[in-house]
């Protein structure tokens, strides 16, 4: 940080507790330390920190996920139909906040894989209804063993209060 004397000389200010810490302050580094890097007030954003947590949180669950090969949003889509058999595609993309031009190429993905399957709507015939296969309930069902794993470890590090307390300030936000 710089400011200048009463004799218009710039000189540096200490950097302050808030605008210098450290990696493991910031989010996950895999344990590498950033000692002395200031990082201004990128400290004190909290969009900042969400997305320090969220860039931790989806490397954590792609780590856990690895034995089923799925991505957050394609867990979240298996488990949306899963609990509503025959959702239309536009009600998965509202629910997640997914455009239309994205979703394709992943339920195209889960199609492939053989874990879900359009069907003709049967109010609308331009609309396709959604359902998981006996494939896709199967690796759903261990998936969710596996998160149950993971989110034992989230619960580890924020204990039951802190996690109730996080979940609604993010609900605050969407």
């Amino acid at each position: 940080m710089k400011s200048e004397s009463s004799a218009g000389v710039r000189t540096r200010r200490a950097p302050t507790a808030s605008s210098k810490i450290k990696a493991s302050n910031a989010g996950d580094n895999n344990g590498a330390s950033v000692r002395g890097l200031r990082f201004g007030p990128l400290a004190d954003y909290v969009g900042y920190a969400l997305r320090r947590a969220q860039m931790s949180s989806v490397t954590g669950f792609v780590d856990a996920m690895k034995e089923v090969d799925l991505r957050p949003t394609q867990f979240a889509v298996l488990t949306l139909i899963n609990e509503n058999p025959g959702v239309r595609q536009n009600d998965i993309c509202a629910a997640l906040g997914l455009q239309k031009a994205n979703f394709v190429p992943l339920l195209n993905e889960l199609q492939r894989r053989g874990l879900a399957v359009r069907k003709e709507g049967i109010a609308d015939r331009r609309s396709s209804a959604l359902h998981l296969t006996p494939q896709g309930v199967a690796l759903l069902q261990r998936a969710l063993q596996l998160h149950s794993k993971w989110e034992e470890r989230l619960l580890a590090r924020l204990g039951t209060r802190g996690r109730a307390q996080l979940l609604a300030l993010l609900n605050k936000l969407m």
